[in-house]
Order: structure tokens, then C-alpha cells, then sequence
């Protein structure tokens, strides 16, 4: 029996939340193991953004329903992300919130769009700051796919890309500033969303949301190079389902690499040792070896423990970098005690961090998850009279099944994911 079609996705997944775990115990746990060749946290969050890039447009193509795709992001992104949230809040009396968090209201607007780092709000807890550009990538896509402009995937990773090269060149950081941004952004997300679901002015809705979404990434973004390069990522994602698919040649998604490559060398934000140009290119390529190399075994069986890692990576993701913290807390600082003290602290560390991330999975995320695909089929079933765009290849199984009842449970959960 071969493989479920999208296992491979999940075993990406599992490689990615791995690397950016690994990236956060090093300087923390064992400092005197750390490398600088590459960077493996940037790493695992390309990765990521190559599995959502190649996925998203295929779900959303596939249904040809916006109401069901936003519902789906909805209790796939939300309830944990708010549980996490919750979690730190409410230990602050211990390990106080990040100086990054605004004390005002502006904190709550940004979390609640999840735009923290395209308005220059740090999240509380660390990694979040890439959901914001996932965000992003799902407002642009809707519009493209509204206004019939989603096929022109390798334009797009190249336009960005290029587009990197320049805001690079030209911003030395957010153009737009203050806690307005943050304001403003959720009133336009909420009513816009509103309009995008209820299917009142649904096209429009979307197109400014869409716009917004690029407007806050240029102007308004903490490092507006790299939020700008990270669409070009994601586009290229999409370029190689249409590869795939036989819709398109795989140039553009190699020239977009290369523009990405060399978008901090001059760079006027570039001073991090993780943008130097042998380090960049380095995690570049090794982000795309991966993603080609599970690419091309997606027809095989795949060890069980990376598709398993690849079903909790959100959970994992967000859990990770608070529990690190905990932890350090009550040992106190690692960086000056013994390799083999720091080794066993790690090992505890990492069995604790799996754990809560597998009970994550199992009593938030995959309930709601499940909750939301009855609410996305009712939905479907309410909107079935409704004008709305055809899907563009309804029985086509090569990437989501013949039929989205028939995709086992556990590949399931990556439907619109």
C-alpha cells in the first residue's frame, strides 16, 4: 500500500518545527554546540512557508469556496494560538511577557489578526511573529483567486522576489509607525473578513484586504526586506504544484531563489550573522534540498515519527519556545553549568516539550480542527445556491484525494492547510 499523498507534507512540517526547536535549545541549553553555518531555525520556517505556499492554493482551488477555506484557518490557526496565549498570560506573575508586547490596546488588535510582525507588535510568545506573514500570504491569495489572477503563481514568486531586492536596497526599516497601524489593520481584517464570509461585497472585501496586507508588509513590517522575500517563498511553493500539475516549467521558482539569495547583500537591514551571504545561501538551499528531496519520496512510505512530528509541528511550534523558557527558570541559567548537566536538562526539556505539544494536538487542535470541518461542510451546504467560483479541478486526487472524505484521518487535518 503506498503512502498517503500528503504524509510527505506532514513529515516537512516535522522537519521544520524540529529545525526551529533546535535553533532556540542551542543558545539556551548548549551554547558550546551551537554552529554558525546555517542557520536552522530560518531554516525550518522556509520549509514551512514552502509547504503552505505549495497547499493553499491547491485547497482553496480545489473547493472554489472562500467561506469554507476561511472557516477552516479559523479553527485551525485560532483556538490554539489562543490557548497559548492564555497560557502566558497567565504565568506572567512568573516568567513576565516579553518587553516586546505593547501594554496597550494595540497588543490585543495585532494578536487578534495575528499581523503582529507586518505592524511592528512582538507577539507573546516568540515564534509567533511568522504567523504574521502566513496571514498575509491567505489575504493575498484570496484576493488573487477572487479577481482570477491565482495562476500566475511564478509571476508572482519573481514580482516579490524582486520586489525584496528593492525594499532592501530603499527601507531602513517600518515606514508607517505608532500603535495605529495595529488599530486600523483589525477594524479593516474584521469588517473585511465579515464581508469575505458573509459573501456581501466578498470580491471587494477581499481585494483591500489583499492590499492592505501587501501595503502593511512593505511599510509597516519590523525587517521589510525579509517579509517581502517570505512571499516570494511562498509563491514559489505554489509555483511547483503548478510544476507538478504540468501548468508551468520550474524557472520561475529558480530565479525567484536566486533574487531571494541575494536580497540582503545590499541590503540597508542586514546586520545579522544569519544574512551573511555564505550563511543565507547555505540555509536557502538546504530548505530547498528538503523540500525537494520528501518531494520526490512522496510516493513512499515515510518513517512514522517524522509524519507524527509533522501532525503536532503547530503545537510543537508554539509550545516549544514558552516551555524552554519555564524550564530555564526553574534550573536557572545552563550557558556556564557542565556539557553533561546541560545534556540531561535538554533531554527532560525536549520529552516535556514533545509531551505537552502531543496533548496540545490531541485536546485542542484536533477537536476544533474537527469541529471546524463540520462547520465548513454546513457551510458548503448553505452556500451551495450561492454564485461563487468554480472549483478548477474538483476530482483531481494527485494532491488532496478524489474526494476529501477519502483522505485518511490523520492527512486529513492538511486540507486547506
Amino acid at each position: 500500500m503506498s503512502a498517503p499523498r500528503l504524509a510527505w507534507l506532514d513529515a516537512l512540517r516535522g522537519i521544520g518545527a524540529l529545525a526551529v526547536v533546535v535553533e532556540h535549545i542551542l543558545p539556551w541549553y548548549l551554547p558550546s554546540l551551537r554552529f554558525y553555518w546555517f542557520n536552522p531555525g530560518v531554516y525550518g520556517i522556509l520549509v514551512f512557508f514552502l509547504v503552505s505556499g505549495y497547499i493553499i492554493p491547491a485547497s482553496l482551488e480545489r473547493h472554489g469556496d472562500v467561506r469554507a477555506f476561511w472557516i477552516s484557518r479559523f479553527f485551525r490557526l485560532y483556538p490554539l494560538y489562543l490557548a497559548v496565549i492564555a497560557l502566558v498570560l497567565a504565568l506572567a506573575w512568573w516568567v513576565p511577557v516579553r518587553e516586546a508586547v505593547p501594554r496597550d490596546g494595540s497588543a490585543v488588535a495585532a494578536h487578534a489578526t495575528m499581523l503582529l510582525d507586518v505592524v511592528s507588535v512582538g507577539g507573546v510568545a516568540d515564534t509567533m511573529w511568522t504567523l504574521s506573514y502566513e496571514m498575509v500570504f491567505y489575504l493575498v491569495v484570496t484576493a488573487l483567486f477572487l479577481t482570477r489572477g491565482h495562476q500566475r503563481s511564478g509571476t508572482l514568486a519573481m514580482a516579490f522576489a524582486g520586489g525584496a531586492v528593492v525594499v532592501g536596497l530603499l527601507a531602513p526599516g517600518a515606514v508607517l509607525g505608532g500603535s495605529w497601524t495595529a488599530y486600523a489593520s483589525c477594524a479593516v481584517f474584521v469588517v473585511g473578513l465579515t464581508c469575505v464570509v458573509g459573501g456581501k461585497f466578498r470580491t471587494a472585501a477581499a481585494v483591500v484586504l489583499g492590499l492592505m496586507a501587501v501595503t502593511l508588509l512593505v511599510l509597516s513590517s519590523r525587517v521589510p526586506w525579509l517579509g517581502v522575500a517570505v512571499l516570494a517563498v511562498m509563491f514559489a511553493g505554489t509555483a511547483i504544484y503548478r510544476w507538478e500539475r504540468g501548468d508551468a516549467g520550474l524557472w520561475p521558482v529558480a530565479v525567484t531563489a536566486a533574487l531571494v539569495g541575494i536580497t540582503p547583500v545590499w541590503a540597508v537591514m542586514s546586520g545579522w550573522w544569519w544574512v551573511q551571504t555564505g550563511v543565507w545561501l547555505t540555509t536557502i538551499a538546504l530548505a530547498g534540498a528538503t523540500f525537494a528531496g520528501t518531494m520526490a519520496l512522496r510516493g513512499r512510505r515515510l518513517p512514522k515519527v517524522a509524519v507524527w512530528l509533522g501532525l503536532i509541528s503547530y503545537s510543537l511550534y508554539l509550545v516549544h519556545h514558552p516551555v524552554l523558557k519555564y524550564v530555564v527558570e526553574v534550573t536557572g541559567d545552563l550557558r556556564a553549568r557542565e556539557l553533561p548537566y546541560q545534556l540531561a536538562v535538554t533531554a527532560v526539556a525536549l520529552v516535556a516539550v514533545v509531551a505537552l505539544s502531543a496533548l496540545a494536538y490531541r485536546y485542542v487542535e484536533k477537536p476544533m480542527q474537527a469541529l471546524g470541518r463540520r462547520v465548513s461542510r454546513q457551510s458548503r451546504l448553505q452556500s451551495a445556491g450561492e454564485a461563487r467560483v468554480v472549483p478548477e479541478h474538483p476530482g483531481d486526487d494527485r494532491v488532496l484525494g478524489h474526494e476529501e472524505g477519502q483522505v485518511p484521518d490523520r492527512v486529513r487535518d492538511n486540507v486547506g492547510d
